[in-house]
């Protein structure tokens, strides 16, 4: 049965593979909405076993033309790696005859540069924040705090809603938990250290209490407001208001991280510090960072020069 093929493949993803919860979940419903697809195209009962030995590359072709159907370019790209990874683990795993999406071709993904305040901006966001907090509310010290460590040191959203209070080190550094599960060690300055000091201090007032009414437990670094570990959801829908208000462009906290990497190498940071810092597997990811540097050296040439 279905569910039973992809209880194995989960295991795969997780416990083999070490993936973080977002990609084992992406994977996931990627695998499923092929399983879906080819039990439409035989007619058979979705409670039924499938078999899928015969699956080929037409069949895979045919299921991304319908799941990318008005899609961008990345995100039909991100379709084809996820099916290639299933498709790869159906064939070692002896459910199909051969490797059906070993063949299949991911669109090119967009040249288009990453999203990132400048750095006025990004001083005006934070300091927005900064002086919100200065009214004491718990949930606007957390919201200083989530915004000063996402820039300062470059996080992931995923990465930021996994850290624990023990992640934080007595050096102004914090250990994260990247893609693959891999551990790195990430830097922060005195303004993100301010910040999370006054966020330790009012902590307890949002932590839940467990319901027999001992300590509480929650070892979360950054809780919502129920009291428990903030989700991803919380935080982006945070970062887009506080934006708003603060009124600087609209982003996300991956623009928060591109901004980072980009203003450390505006300041003259070389690209392997940044590869650290970000956790970037490949330098090449990393490199997308100087041509936006080298755009808005241009855009500062083309404003300021006489002769430009």
């Amino acid at each position: 049965m279905i569910n039973e093929l992809l209880s194995q493949y989960e295991r795969e993803l997780r416990l083999r593979r070490g993936l973080s919860e977002n990609t084992v979940v992406a994977y996931l419903y990627e695998a499923r909405s092929l399983c879906a697809f080819i039990t439409r195209s035989i007619d058979a009962d979705p409670g039924e076993p499938i078999d899928l030995s015969g699956l080929n590359l037409e069949d895979v072709r045919s299921w991304l033309a319908e799941a990318s159907s008005g899609e961008a370019r990345s995100s039909m790209a991100r379709h084809s790696a996820s099916i290639r990874t299933f498709s790869s683990w159906l064939y070692r795993s002896g459910f199909t005859d051969v490797d059906a999406a070993a063949r299949l071709k991911a669109p090119r993904a967009s040249n288009e540069l990453p999203h990132v305040l400048t750095q006025d901006q990004a001083r005006d966001l934070l300091g927005f924040v900064h002086d919100r907090a200065a009214d004491g509310d718990p949930l606007h010290v957390r919201d200083s705090a989530m915004l000063e460590l996402l820039y300062a040191a470059g996080l992931r959203v995923s990465e930021l809603c996994e850290l624990d209070v023990s992640s934080l080190r007595p050096d102004s550094t914090v250990r994260v938990i990247g893609k693959g599960n891999k551990e790195r060690i990430a830097p922060y300055g005195v303004p993100a250290m301010r910040a999370l000091m006054a966020y330790l201090d009012v902590r307890s007032q949002l932590v839940a209490a467990p319901t027999s009414g001992g300590p509480a437990t929650e070892k979360a670094l950054f809780v919502g407001a129920r009291g428990k570990r903030i989700n991803p959801r919380t935080v982006r829908d945070t970062v887009h208001r506080l934006a708003s208000q603060a009124g600087v462009p609209d982003i996300s906290p991956h623009d928060l991280r591109h901004s980072a990497a980009t203003h450390l190498l505006d300041g003259g940071s070389d690209l392997r510090t940044v590869q650290e810092i970000l956790g970037h597997e490949s330098l090449a990811t990393t490199q997308r960072y100087t041509h936006v540097s080298a755009e808005r050296l241009r855009q500062s040439f083309v404003q300021a020069h006489p002769r430009a």
